[in-house]
């Protein structure tokens, strides 16, 4: 029994941080991402603990934005938010990232836009914490596997008739 129970064990998923730009739609919200799990490279959990990373994921993401919405940018009226967080409240990875990608673009981030009731991934409650007075907010999240978060976001911040364009640096999953 001890060999089958092997069999199932699961790996951390992992990146190997090489550039593959792609647009995903997953539940109901496009999301644009620069990188790719992978079966080689470093765990996520390895790389949201190297501080070192913040700049590398935001360094990574901001052409990407540039070239999406770059020119739009330029007219004002644009911030950015993450997504609620849940488990790491302190020295949260994704609003650290999302901090620096607004320092880059020279436009506004708001912190905790959106707080989530419980700590569930599918399924996740969020109320609206601050609302942001810009009209079109860039929506960051380091890492997404089932867009469920972003699609939270989404719910929440179109009834407040917000413009919204969704960005990671890892599509956590693979399809």
């Amino acid at each position: 029994h001890e060999e089958k129970a092997n069999t199932h064990v699961k790996t951390e998923p992992r990146c190997d941080m090489q550039h593959r730009l792609r647009m995903t739609r997953r539940s109901d919200v496009n999301f644009i991402s620069v990188w790719q799990r992978t079966p080689l490279g470093r765990t996520l959990t390895e790389l949201k603990a190297d501080d070192t990373m913040v700049s590398a994921f935001a360094e990574a993401i901001v052409p990407t934005i540039n070239d999406s919405v770059g020119r739009f940018l330029q007219a004002g009226d644009w911030c950015v938010c993450t997504t609620p967080k849940r488990r790491h409240t302190e020295r949260n990875f994704a609003t650290r990232v999302a901090m620096f990608i607004a320092e880059l673009l020279g436009i506004r981030f708001y912190e905790d836009v959106a707080l989530c009731k419980n700590r569930h991934r599918m399924g996740a409650v969020f109320e609206l914490n601050v609302l942001p007075k810009e009209s079109n907010i860039i929506v960051y999240d380091d890492i997404v596997t089932s867009g469920q978060t972003l699609k939270g976001m989404k719910t929440l911040l179109e009834k407040h008739d917000k413009n919204l364009v969704f960005f990671t640096n890892i599509n956590n999953k693979i399809d």
